[in-house]
């Protein structure tokens, strides 16, 4: 499970690749994910996340702290 987003969790769908003629042919549409890393003011340390372009705008609207106290809960390690 490399391509999970840690926040949203977003993962690899499946779907069909279409051809001009209309044949169809499995393929996997990839979540966009970004490796970053964000210094935690609270904890004077830098962490790293595997995230989602959706996950970061989260970040910046709901503020790190508050996004990595619910990743906590949810019981992953940070």
């Amino acid at each position: 499970m490399a391509r999970v987003c840690q926040v949203t969790g977003k993962k690899p769908i499946t779907g069909h690749k279409v051809s001009f003629s209309n044949k169809k042919a499995k393929r996997r549409f990839l979540p966009n994910l970004q490796k970053k890393r964000f210094f935690l003011v609270e904890e004077d340390r830098w962490i790293s996340l595997k995230l989602s372009t959706d996950a970061i705008r989260t970040i910046n609207k709901n503020g790190l702290f508050s996004v990595v106290k619910e990743l906590r809960a949810q019981g992953q390690t940070i």
